[in-house]
């Protein structure tokens, strides 16, 4: 048996020999010396090359590493009937929600003009409301976004979550379908953008969206960049209807020099460094769902392809 991996980044060796440990009884492979095509029966993947996966006859499964598999999903000539495992695990949930929380809280208490002040020695003190009148939206209540949405509500915001299912949620009001975004989306002062990559949720972020914010409102974008219209976004801040944004995931990565947000005083950019996953808790993750998955036993992480997640 054999697994290749394929990663775009310096810590691919540390990949390969990290997995290699964690499952002995397979011969690990990286992608630029995967050997025989047809000695391939699992693939550990972060977008691959199109048509990259197709070249293993004998592929039995994809293991995305992240939460996220459109990345694998984008891959036109990829092997339909080969199923896809996600990488989630504890310490991915954690990096999340210590994300998520940072940013909320910096909207939240006006951080930013706290820190503009003090380039310009302002002392300028201003009274916020408590989190219980602050209203947070989660859009996306899968793992990652249920967990953001609890320690939210944890820290005594107000919080509310909608997806396209329904969902239940201690302490968080829940939303579901077309039928009920706009009545969520206008009692939401902090909107969290934490949806799957699906050709329904593609460009949602947009000027429609923004509109039926309260004006004054903040988004953070922890998903992907193709969720986001980022010209609509410039605009709804141009014109004051939208008042902050931190973006962690563009179009395009790393982010162009010459991108206007990087210069835009009302936007921080990170660079993808929400919820990062690292070998070592990564590997653990990767090797326990594919020990489960070549013992034929139950995978919480098996993604439906149909639905994008």
């Amino acid at each position: 048996m054999a697994l290749v991996i394929y990663l775009n980044t310096e810590r691919r060796q540390w990949w390969l020999e990290h997995l290699q440990s964690l499952l002995p009884g397979i011969d690990c492979r990286l992608w630029e010396n995967a050997g025989d095509p047809g000695e391939i029966l699992y693939a550990v993947v972060w977008r691959p090359p199109t048509g990259g996966l197709a070249r293993f006859p004998n592929l039995r499964c994809i293991i995305s590493v992240g939460a996220g598999i459109d990345h694998v999903l984008q891959d036109s000539l990829r092997p339909e009937h080969v199923p896809v495992i996600r990488t989630t695990g504890s310490d991915l949930t954690l990096r999340m929600r210590e994300y998520v929380c940072l940013h909320v809280l910096r909207m939240h208490r006006r951080s930013m003009e706290i820190e503009a002040r003090q380039q310009q020695q302002l002392w300028q003190p201003g009274i916020t409301p408590t989190a219980a009148e602050r209203r947070i939206g989660i859009m996306g209540l899968g793992k990652l976004g249920s967990d953001a949405a609890v320690s939210l509500a944890a820290l005594g915001f107000s919080v509310a979550g909608w997806a396209n299912s329904r969902h239940r949620i201690s302490n968080v009001d829940t939303y579901a379908g077309v039928a009920e975004k706009k009545r969520f989306l206008r009692a939401t002062e902090i909107l969290v953008c934490m949806l799957p990559l699906t050709e329904s949720t593609r460009g949602i972020l947009n000027r429609d969206l923004f509109a039926q914010l309260p004006a004054g409102a903040c988004i953070i974008n922890v998903a992907r960049g193709e969720h986001l219209i980022e010209n609509d976004l410039t605009d709804a801040i141009a014109h004051g209807h939208i008042d902050y944004a931190t973006l962690d995931v563009f179009i395009e990565e790393p982010l162009p020099a010459d991108h206007p947000f990087w210069h835009n005083p009302r936007i921080t950019v990170t660079p993808h460094i929400a919820s990062m996953i690292d070998p070592e808790s990564g590997g653990k993750e990767i090797a326990r769902n594919l020990q489960r998955f070549i013992n034929g036993e139950t995978i919480s992480d098996l993604t439906d392809a149909d639905r994008g997640y």
